[in-house]
């Protein structure tokens, strides 16, 4: 952002709060070109957003909601021919009400039209946490999982050389 364009605290707060969401998903960061955010996950973009002294505006990938989005009076189809491919861009002054829990069920939209399925698939019953999720391990970790298969390798090879001892004393 440029020094003198500084967006007004409530503006800074929708902003953080989007961002933080954006952030929450599996397999994203933020990148700043032009100026502006910009939410990736896997190099792919799934939202542009931008403050400054006079609002708040945001693009995102609504290829089942763009229609229904672009009746809204804030919305329009972005710009650079990304409109044609289901993006919607929506802008918010200063003055006006940000409709934040929509625009987070379009992030939401977003990120799911972008992201590698693998990481759709993730995301459990179709939310996501609101702070970025740690990872809770499923499966041993590496050192319990080395030592249980050289367990059931010895076994049997116990086994095998008792058989052997037994064969050589007959």
């Amino acid at each position: 952002m440029h020094p003198t364009t500084e967006p007004p605290a409530h503006i800074k707060a929708h902003e953080e709060t989007i961002r933080a969401k954006a952030l929450a998903y599996p397999g994203t960061h933020e990148d700043r070109p032009w100026d502006h955010a910009a939410f990736k996950v896997k190099n792919k973009t799934f939202c542009f957003l931008f403050t400054d002294a006079t609002g708040l505006s945001l693009s995102m990938k609504l290829p089942e909601s763009n229609n229904v989005a672009l009746m809204l009076p804030f919305a329009q189809p972005t710009g650079y021919g990304l409109g044609k491919s289901g993006w919607v861009s929506a802008k918010f002054g200063v003055d006006d009400d940000v409709p934040i829990p929509m625009l987070l069920d379009w992030l939401d939209e977003s990120y799911r039209a972008v992201a590698p399925k693998t990481l759709v698939k993730t995301l459990a019953s179709g939310a996501v946490a609101t702070t970025p999720a740690k990872p809770t391990p499923t499966l041993p970790t590496p050192k319990k999982a080395v030592a249980k298969k050289a367990a059931a390798k010895k076994a049997p090879v116990k086994k095998a050389a008792t058989k052997k001892a037994a064969a050589k004393k007959r």
